[in-house]
């Protein structure tokens, strides 16, 4: 909710009442809604406040789910102004008079550009100006494309080719997922939303590839919520559907595919081997979430409900029902002062590998959190490059 501070009798009030999060303006007095602001598929992503002649600036994805750019309402015509100028994600700090707008965006063709912009779009000014700092790199070819899910839902993907890329060879894939809510990993911003990681990866000779399933971020409430009471299935059959594409393609080894994924991603990587034993050859899961009644409750009822209103989804989304389906290598990496993955998670998985007799792989790092920080990060790269070379 927020008051206009020109006028006491009117509010916005953001919400997702039509499936997807707009603005819609409200009576302050009774409560009543006066007007949609915003509608379509597609989703406000921020609202950056009211501003002299009763305009409202806010941020949203109108043009397609991997863009954010900086729009403006009129509350009198109703007029929506896109304002930055450029495909990519935006933010803005906005004038308290409304009449500048500073915008700083990223695009897969700019790292970081700053631009002082009139209340129109036009560019008064170019503050800073790109510069690539990745120029002297030799990088892997990066594409974003779509797929079909099951429903005929977009699944957005992105691709990085190894470098030197050649048609006619067979190449390994590092599949690297997260899945969860409140992420979108693939997006219209510097490298493809991509981090340096992923790109060192392919500089190795992997084919890099990324999906954001169902129950990824700024897709409307009905993409998002198709995961509720049910974690770790239909996501898993977005990331099938991934793999099966992958295996279409000429220049894929189907037998050289391996996934990696932290926390959600950790807890999604173990939950792809277990669900289809013998697709992947490696995994390594980071910080997974094993059992979502260990996960703190904040999060987890939030998803899943309680384990006693639903305990047919804490059943099937706890990965210690799907131990004796482990095949292929396997590595869980865990921080042992891990707050928010407690480190009961992993160990219980763990317990439950020896007596079914699977073997896996195993490392902690003493001391660190729920994820690996500061210098010790770049240990955390070695090991999980040097664990996929070696293995796959």
């Amino acid at each position: 909710m927020y008051f206009n501070p020109n006028n006491s009798e009117e509010f916005i009030w953001v919400s997702e009442r039509d499936g997807y999060n707009h603005l819609y303006l409200h009576s302050a007095n009774d409560g009543s809604m006066l007007k949609q602001l915003t509608s379509g598929e597609w989703v406000v992503t921020d609202f950056l406040g009211f501003y002299e002649d009763r305009k409202v600036y806010f941020r949203g994805t109108m043009e397609n789910p991997l863009e954010q750019n900086i729009y403006s309402v009129d509350l009198k015509t109703f007029e929506i102004i896109r304002i930055s100028p450029d495909h990519g994600t935006h933010n803005a700090l906005v004038s308290s008079s409304g009449k500048f707008i500073l915008d700083y965006y990223s695009s897969i063709d700019i790292s970081r550009e700053y631009k002082l912009l009139n209340h129109k779009g036009d560019v008064v000014r170019v503050l800073q100006e790109n510069r690539d700092p990745l120029e002297d790199y030799h990088l892997g070819e990066m594409s974003i494309f779509t797929i079909k899910s099951d429903n005929e839902s977009d699944l957005y993907c992105r691709m990085i080719k190894p470098i030197d890329f050649n048609a006619s060879k067979k190449y390994p894939v590092f599949i690297y997922v997260y899945g969860g809510p409140h992420a979108q990993l693939i997006s219209d911003s510097w490298l493809g939303g991509a981090r340096l990681f992923l790109y060192y990866m392919a500089q190795k000779g992997f084919l890099v590839f990324t999906l954001d399933n169902h129950g990824t971020a700024n897709r409307g409430r009905d993409f998002e919520q198709a995961i509720f009471r049910n974690l770790g299935t239909i996501e898993v059959r977005d990331q099938m559907i991934g793999v099966e594409y992958l295996k279409s393609l000429p220049f894929v080894d189907p037998d050289r595919i391996g996934v990696d994924g932290w926390s959600y991603g950790g807890f999604m990587t173990i939950s792809m081997m277990l669900k289809n034993p013998g697709v992947f050859k490696v995994g390594v899961a980071g910080g997974p979430v094993i059992d979502w009644k260990y996960y703190e409750i904040m999060y987890g009822e939030r998803y899943m409900d309680t384990p006693h209103d639903n305990p047919e989804g804490y059943k099937n989304s706890s990965l210690l029902n799907y131990v004796d389906d482990l095949q292929g290598k396997l590595m869980i990496i865990h921080g042992t002062n891990d707050p928010t993955v407690v480190w009961q998670n992993s160990l219980q998985f763990l317990k439950q590998a020896i007596k079914a007799n699977k073997q896996m792989d195993y490392f902690v790092y003493p001391g660190h959190g729920h994820n690996v920080r500061g210098v010790d990060r770049s240990h955390l790269y070695e090991k999980i490059s040097s664990y996929f070379i070696d293995n796959l």
